[in-house]
Order: C-alpha cells, then structure tokens, then sequence
C-alpha cells in the first residue's frame, strides 16, 4: 500500500524525501557534540562568506552626489553681494561658469563620489524656458526644473520640485549626498525628508552683505554648511550698463505716456493671463516693485525719453497701465 502511494502520489513522495534531505542538513539529536558543533561552524564560515562578499561589492559601487540650486536664491544673494541689488535686470549671472565653480567644488568636497548631476530650480512664466534657462538646459550634467511666476515675479513650486527631487532621489539610494544651494524655510521638509532614506545633505549658502540670507531652522537641520564669498562669486556677476536716454527733445505729453502705458499692459497680459492679472488687481491703485519697475524700461525705450525726475508723467504711464488691465476684467 505504501508504495501505491508512491507512485501515485509523486508530489507527497518528493515532499517526503525533500524533508528528509532538509532533515539531514540540521543536527540531530541523537548526533554526537563534536559532530554538531563542526556543522555550525561551517555554516557560520558560508554566512560569513557571504557577507564578504556582499560587502566586497558593496565597497566596489561609488558614493553619489547631487547639486541642488535654488536659482532664485543665487541671483538674489550674488546680486546683492556683487552688485548692491537683488534686481536681475541690473547684472548678468555667468550661470554655465557658476555651475561649474559648484561642480568643482563638489569635487573637491566629495572626493569619491561621482557626480549624479546638478538639478537648477528657476520660475517661469507658464513654465516656458527663457532663452536664458533653454541654454543652461543644454549644458551637460545639469537638469533644469522650472516652478511658475506670479504677477510680482516671485517663484511658485520651486521648494516642492526640490523636496520631490531630493526625497526621491534619496529614497532610492541613488545619492549619498545632497549639496543643497538656497536659503528659504521651506526647504527643511525636504532636508528631513531626504535625511529619513539616509542622505546627508550639505547646506551651501552666498556671503550675506548683511545679517543672513538662510533661514534659522534650515541651518539647524542640514549635517554641514558652507559660505560662498565675495572672491568666489565676482566673476561669475556682472553689471549692466545703465542705458540714459538723451533728454534733447521735448517731454511727451501725458496721454503719449498713457497710451504707452496702455499698450504696456496688453503686452504684459497676452504674456500672463488672466490669472496674473487677478492677483495683481487688489493692489490697485499700486503696483507691486518689480512689475512698475519693468513697467518704467519698457516705457522709456518705446518713447526713447527718460521718466526719472518725472512724477507727473510716471503717474500717467501707471493709470495707462492700470486703465487697459482694468478694461480686459
């Protein structure tokens, strides 16, 4: 009967003999101490055979590191520290020459570990690359990410794409370590985030021309920080020449300027959208600095007459303004 099980049961047959050969791999009770003790010794040589081993490769695979810049910040604070003003209009930002520095840097820093590559946090309008962004793009080892700009130009969604960049990246192990470029609060959920998968992430800062330029609690989270000072950051910043416009004419008149003004606003809002213009409107009847400032340029090089020292005429070129947004609501 027994074997009649066997033949038509192959499966409970092989079962039985698997665990008999499983069996036989244990100490049995009735083996003899000696015998017993040898068998966990080389059971303990192959476990620890392994491990070498496992190690062995762990030690032949490279640490990696990212660069991470809040643009924003960069401009900002080199700006200031070069050239007296946050106003990006006002200098020139080396930005391929910038990275560069950075790279090395990391380097020199990191001396062995691999570059994964440097990831440029910027705003946009609509998120549409300026020629500017398309040409840091293309420059190798670096991705650009691009947040929204508001009506006053300030950056919308860039400390999430970091946070969602620097988690991610650490979560899979694909980084060891995290330079960090910024200054701003809101980035410490994301030092916390990538710090919980086991990164260390390196706080880089620009040499504040006063007080600082990073937040407390962001300097308090990060595992080192480091500044970058004047010598390091001039030659990457360069001022505009202010352009004066000869005053040999004679002034336009109030409604030239409100009809520049006017023709201003319908560019700017062809550019923005309406959702632009709702954010910009409970400010009325002022406009926010960075935007009356871009107002002001574009004015004077339409009419080819400079404004400044003309408050009347200021005043007509910002009712013209307000006058056509108000208009298209």
């Amino acid at each position: 009967m027994a074997t009649g099980c066997a033949r038509l049961c192959p499966a409970r047959h092989d079962l039985d003999n698997g665990k008999r050969m499983d069996d036989s791999q244990e100490p049995q009770p009735d083996q003899a101490p000696d015998d017993r003790a040898a068998q966990l010794d080389r059971k303990l040589d192959a476990t620890n055979e392994l491990l070498q081993r496992m190690l062995a490769e762990v030690a032949k695979t490279p640490s990696t590191h990212a660069i991470f810049v809040d643009a924003g910040y960069v401009y900002a604070a080199a700006g200031l520290l070069v050239t007296g003003t946050e106003d990006r209009r006002s200098f020139d930002l080396d930005a391929e020459g910038l990275i560069e520095a950075f790279i090395d840097k990391a380097r020199t820093i990191f001396a062995d570990s691999r570059l994964l590559r440097v990831y440029w946090y910027d705003g946009a309008r609509r998120r549409i690359h300026t020629p500017e962004q398309q040409s840091i793009a293309e420059l190798p080892d670096v991705k650009v990410r691009l947040g929204n700009l508001n009506a006053n130009n300030q950056q919308k969604g860039v400390d999430s794409l970091i946070r969602s960049d620097l988690e991610s990246l650490a979560r899979h192990r694909a980084i060891s370590d995290a330079a960090l470029i910024g200054g701003d609060e809101d980035l410490v959920s994301a030092v916390e985030a990538a710090q919980g998968y086991g990164a260390r992430v390196h706080l880089w800062g620009i040499e504040a021309a006063e007080g600082r330029n990073q937040a407390e609690p962001l300097l308090w989270e990060v595992d080192s920080q480091r500044t970058f000072d004047l010598d390091f950051c001039k030659p990457y910043v360069t001022r505009r020449p202010v352009t004066m416009y000869e005053q040999e004419g004679p002034a336009p008149s109030r409604e030239d300027v409100r009809f520049v003004g006017a023709r201003i606003a319908a560019t700017w809002l062809s550019e923005r959208g309406r959702a632009a213009l709702a954010e910009l409107l409970p400010g009325h009847p002022y406009l926010p600095g960075p935007v009356d400032q871009d107002l002001l340029i574009e004015a004077e090089r339409l009419l080819q007459y400079s404004l400044r020292g003309h408050a009347d005429l200021r005043r007509a070129l910002r009712d013209g303004f307000w006058q056509h947004l108000q208009s298209q609501y």
